[in-house]
């Protein structure tokens, strides 16, 4: 039998780790240094969270102008009422604001443990996932909730006139939005269960029956409201995208 040469075995030596370090972590780190890691991140989340709500509240009138224009008028029934809004609506505009930097840290924390390939898949998901969150905000606030409160503003008559009172008009309009934020990530879900092998194009055909059923079931659990025009607004989205998710799988990814 053939003996290799040095070269020929440092060769081999030099090709075999590369799939092998792929697997691996790329730190190790105690317990201790994991908690003071956690520490620290954290603190830095709540500094930029609340660095971000005295940026939004210092804007707060332009945020709520906005806010209130599909409504028109507010009103608030107890003296504090209006205050605790304007807190809740600059903390939750700035953890938007920087949701960037808490989505770094939470990446930072994590980033230890996973091997490089795990790295390379998030490097994707994880920005797509953010886009794809805030697309859902931005459809939601600016199509579908004007229609909604429009639809729920026509009720009124003379003797029956719409009074909406600051703080649960603001609850609404939380609980209205953050759903298409989750639902707009479907796509995306779809996309990495077929790319591993979960699912093929074939399959989401076969199920789209079931998946129209879900549909309006999740949006009639996640709604803010039991009419079936806010369900709707749910639904459907959530269908066009999971038909947006079975043209990608079958005609990009060729599953």
């Amino acid at each position: 039998m053939q003996e290799k040469t040095p070269a020929e075995l440092s060769a081999v030596d030099q090709s075999l780790p590369v799939q092998a370090d792929e697997e691996k972590p790329a730190g190790n780190m105690s317990l201790i240094e994991h908690l003071e890691e956690l520490r620290k991140r954290i603190i830095r989340s709540l500094i930029a969270v609340c660095i971000g709500s005295g940026i939004c509240y210092y804007f707060i009138e332009d945020i709520m102008h906005y806010l209130v224009l599909p409504a028109g008028k507010l009103y608030y029934m107890q003296p504090t009422e209006a205050f605790f809004t304007y807190i809740k609506v600059a903390v939750f505009s700035g953890f938007l604001l920087v949701l960037p930097i808490v989505l770094y840290q939470i990446w930072c924390f994590v980033l230890p443990a996973l091997t490089i390939r795990e790295r390379k898949v998030l490097l994707i998901v994880v920005p797509s996932s953010f886009f794809l969150f805030f697309g859902g905000l931005v459809f939601s606030f600016f199509l579908v909730l004007p229609a909604a409160v429009k639809f729920f503003i026509g009720f009124g008559t003379d003797s029956l006139m719409p009074l909406f009172s600051v703080g649960k008009y603001f609850d609404f309009v939380i609980s209205f939005v953050l759903p298409f934020g989750a639902v707009f990530e479907l796509p995306l879900v779809i996309v990495i269960l077929a790319k591993i092998g979960f699912v093929t194009s074939k399959f989401l055909v076969r199920k789209w029956r079931l998946v129209v059923f879900l549909a309006f079931v999740i949006a009639a659990v996640i709604s803010p409201t039991p009419d079936i025009f806010t369900q709707c607004t749910i639904a459907l989205p959530m269908i066009i995208l999971y038909f947006s998710s079975y043209l990608i799988v079958r005609f990009v990814l060729r599953k």
